[in-house]
């Protein structure tokens, strides 16, 4: 593991690296795009550093990626903490770091993947709409996709790719039902603005994956060990030759990402009855 740093726009931007330089060739590269107030290395706690575990086998790289004051310039229209305020090119930065890490870390780039948590989870929507070349697949934990006159990228079609949705039904800061946030959370976060649901976000990929078949829905099979009163229902968007898209929705779930490290308890109850990270590896084929 190291912090590395490159300039984007004038600015140095850092980033914390897990996996030799000197692996396997072709190996694909696991972005994590972290939450509001965070950093990757706190990120990196906040997981239990399960997300390390992709490049334990020396087939994927894995970089947790720093925001601008704790923040990503989403694609929120009325998003106003600094990243937005001070216009920042967080796309640029994204583009940045795959091409020196392509090159320092042998990584294929079209087997890039992105990962985002909250406002991080908003990122890579944005990526999603305003970048699709930069990754393969996206994985989106506890954020829902903006409406319409709230999204900077409404006039933008994603490009189809594999998608995963995480996201708990007792979510206080990010509403699983869609709608505005909370005016404390809106006031601490300084954000604004409608979303959509977390199915309505499911139903959008899936239409522009060109999936037209019905969702199959199925509740997740619980661990023994296991505690916090939750469980998990898996809505899976699937059509023969159409990149999937499944939902995790995690009944009882907080703000939180399920995996071994369980979140403060003022963000809701974390579920381990999935593993975030193994979910991310199974659906985009990372360690193959």
């Amino acid at each position: 593991m190291n912090l590395d740093s490159i300039e984007v726009d004038g600015r140095p931007r850092t980033y914390t690296v897990v996996g030799q330089a000197d692996g396997k060739p072709s190996r694909a590269l696991v972005m994590i795009f972290h939450g509001s107030s965070q950093s990757g290395q706190k990120h990196r706690k906040f997981t239990g550093t399960a997300y390390d575990n992709l490049a334990k086998t020396g087939e994927a790289v894995v970089v947790y990626l720093d925001g601008h004051k704790g923040n990503w310039n989403d694609a929120r229209r009325n998003s106003s903490f600094p990243a937005r305020t001070d216009n920042i090119d967080d796309i640029a930065f994204t583009r940045a770091a795959i091409e020196k890490l392509a090159a320092s870390h042998r990584i294929d780039t079209d087997r890039v993947f992105a990962v985002g948590y909250s406002n991080g989870g908003q990122m890579v929507m944005r990526l999603m709409h305003e970048a699709p070349e930069l990754i393969a697949g996206a994985a989106v934990i506890a954020a829902t996709l903006p409406a319409p006159e709230n999204f900077l990228a409404a006039n933008v079609s994603p490009t189809p790719m594999p998608v995963a949705l995480i996201h708990g039904t007792k979510d206080r800061i990010v509403p699983y039902a869609g709608g505005e946030m909370g005016w404390w959370t809106r006031k601490l976060f300084k954000v604004g603005g409608r979303s959509l649901s977390a199915l309505q976000t499911a139903a959008y990929f899936a239409e522009h994956n060109g999936i037209t078949d019905e969702p199959v829905r199925s509740m997740l099979a619980q661990k023994s060990a296991s505690t916090g009163g939750t469980s998990v229902e898996l809505t899976t968007y699937q059509q023969q030759d159409r990149p999937p898209v499944v939902l995790y929705t995690v009944h009882g779930g907080g703000h939180t990402i399920p995996g071994p490290a369980k979140a403060p308890a003022v963000l809701g109850k974390t579920n381990q009855d999935i593993d975030t990270a193994e979910l991310v590896d199974e659906l985009f084929g990372i360690r193959r």
